[in-house]
């Protein structure tokens, strides 16, 4: 791992993200890609335009059937640069390097075309509808599963 590879990145500008109140840090907490949760800053021109993070699934017994699902949120005047998708580039670059993950997945709602774009040249296949799995606005929403395999990733994939 490089320094500053696994940190926190946090809005100084907001109160709340998408998950509540969060306290502020004076210095990002230690950050391991094997935690339950974690995230890294996107940065763009020396600022911190926003954050890609990731939980733990497992869809199996074992801990082999484990592998982190990711997410990401970018500032307005960060879209549709390619900044977004190139985080979660680099961040399945991470996984790959640094885990025995088989697969990396995402989730995005249905109607996030930017995102279903972004994920898809970040080299993810959309894999099907998950019904009625988000809870966004105040109903619950379908979303498309994506994902990844290891055996479709090359290291090159991190800086196309």
């Amino acid at each position: 791992m490089r320094q500053g590879e696994l940190t926190e990145a946090r809005d100084a500008e907001s109160e709340f993200d998408d998950f509540g109140p969060r306290p502020g840090y004076r210095e990002p907490p230690p950050c391991r890609l094997d935690d339950d949760f974690g995230a890294l800053a996107v940065v763009l021109a020396d600022q911190v335009v926003g954050n890609v993070g990731w939980h733990w699934v497992r869809w199996g017994p074992s801990a082999g059937s484990r592998n982190p699902m990711i997410g990401i949120w970018l500032e307005g005047s960060a879209r549709g640069l390619g900044v977004g998708t190139q985080a979660q580039r680099l961040l399945v670059d991470l996984v790959f390097r640094h885990t025995v993950a088989n697969r990396v997945e995402a989730h995005t709602d249905v109607h996030n075309h930017a995102e279903q774009r972004a994920l898809e040249k970040a080299g993810f296949t959309q894999e099907g509808v998950i019904r009625g799995a988000q809870w966004r606005d105040g109903a619950h929403r379908d979303g498309f599963l994506y994902s990844v395999l290891r055996s479709e990733w090359s290291p090159n994939d991190a800086q196309r």
